[in-house]
């Protein structure tokens, strides 16, 4: 998606650190290593853009391997709306959420 890979572009334009990104157990089981690195796009860290311009949901099931060698996160297709449906009512539209990352720029949770 545009919104994604411009998103990238402009991230790494205003020199916006990146960070090795980590995924959550669904289960509540802990965070583990991936091999990936990019930004948060959520305060929650659930969900990041990589260096590259990919989206991914940083949830993964919980599993021994993952704690030893680090989690393997597949990319997702954006919504254009985030957390539609989410009990929290928490929803807003891609486009503004990835906006108010930038404006935070490096002071980001």
């Amino acid at each position: 998606m545009e919104l994604v890979t411009r998103f990238a572009r402009e991230a790494a334009a205003r020199g916006l650190r990146t960070t090795a990104l980590t995924a959550f157990a669904y289960d509540g089981g802990g965070r583990y290593r991936t091999n990936l690195r990019g930004w948060y796009v959520h305060r929650n860290r659930t969900l990041a853009i990589t260096e590259d311009g990919r989206y991914y949901v940083l949830g993964v099931p919980s599993s021994l391997r993952a704690r030893l060698v680090g989690a393997d996160v597949p990319p997702a297709d954006p919504p254009l709306i985030v957390g539609r449906g989410a009990r929290d009512g928490e929803s807003m539209p891609l486009a503004t959420l990835l906006q108010r990352r930038l404006d935070a720029g490096d002071d980001w949770p």
